[in-house]
């Protein structure tokens, strides 16, 4: 089978290298001692994408390097000594001083960096609930699809969704898109009572329609098919701005909106970037399944977040 194409992807990495010319951003890679990490580490140097700089053992990254044949030479690296945790700390510690701009995990478990990031007295929480959006290059749909949250909130309350919802409108409109078309995602497109997250979809709309997200158009409850198809809204007779033409898709909860992402990359043909929000800085979160370009693009995605918000300086 031939792979295929995402040209939606590349530009993002397009916008990306055009925005680091400007702003050169440094990427920690915390633990990158495989050489699936070391790869990613010289594909993002060569691609001028950012900075990396690798966080964690110098052994271990050292021998990663030689399986990958990296030159060690061609970055900055930080020793932490072998304990995986610890290079989590010092990744939040770079972020928190500014030294860093963004953090990337390399072969920790996300646990271990996760653990780092949310700690209370010296990890990197924002204002909002932390939160994850895919970013989606699709073959039959037109443009980028995003998914929130497939990733870290499990069940999440409508205070958290409100939160999933604001981290993944801010990212789309500092991706470009002003005004993005939101769908609130349930198994049937009406109001159910015995289905809480028709009343939340219920209860986001509202939100919107009081200026929660100035530009968003946030339309719910909508079944997946009037999301990603305007004739199944038609037929279903739904006054949409939203059907076939959505910017993001909210999932009630993580077993629903993982089981659709992995249906997007292994049977719809898709792939995807894919970004932690709500933390004081961008984080990458990669799996070793994925490609490479969902690591660039991912990489991309992080960038493009600076903008507006903690743009990297010369000075730094």
């Amino acid at each position: 089978m031939s792979t295929p194409n995402h040209p939606h992807l590349d530009g993002l990495v397009a916008q990306a290298v055009s925005r680091a010319q400007k702003f050169p951003a440094a990427l920690a890679m915390v633990y990158p001692c495989d050489a699936l990490a070391m790869d990613a580490a010289q594909r993002i140097l060569d691609s001028s994408l950012a900075r990396p700089v690798l966080v964690g053992p110098h052994k271990g990254i050292a021998q990663a390097a030689e399986a990958a044949q990296v030159d060690l030479r061609h970055f900055e690296l930080i020793d932490t000594g072998d304990h995986a945790p610890n290079a989590a700390l010092q990744a939040t510690g770079l972020a928190r001083s500014g030294r860093v701009h963004a953090l990337m995990k390399g072969s920790l478990h996300t646990d271990e960096l996760m653990s780092a990031v949310v700690n209370k007295d010296t990890g990197l929480r924002g204002t909002t609930r932390i939160s994850h959006a895919f970013v989606f290059d699709l073959p039959r749909y037109p443009k980028l699809l995003a998914l929130a949250d497939c990733v870290v909130n499990i069940a999440p309350d409508l205070k958290t969704k409100k939160d999933i919802v604001g981290n993944a409108i801010a990212l789309l409109q500092k991706l470009g898109i002003s005004q993005p078309k939101v769908g609130i995602v349930t198994a049937v497109e009406t109001v159910n009572p015995a289905i809480t997250a028709t009343l939340d979809a219920q209860a986001l709309v509202q939100m919107a329609q009081e200026g929660a997200w100035p530009g968003a158009i946030v339309e719910g409850p909508m079944g997946f098919d009037n999301a990603i198809s305007a004739e199944a809204a038609r037929i279903k007779k739904m006054n949409s701005q939203v059907a076939g033409d959505a910017d993001l898709l909210i999932m009630p909860d993580l077993n629903a909106g993982n089981m659709l992402y992995k249906s997007f990359n292994y049977i719809g043909g898709g792939d995807c970037a894919g970004l932690v929000l709500g933390a004081a800085v961008p984080i990458v979160l990669t799996s070793r399944a994925d490609s490479l370009q969902s690591r660039l693009a991912s990489v991309a995605l992080a960038v493009l977040a600076l903008a507006d918000s903690a743009q990297p300086s010369k000075g730094r």
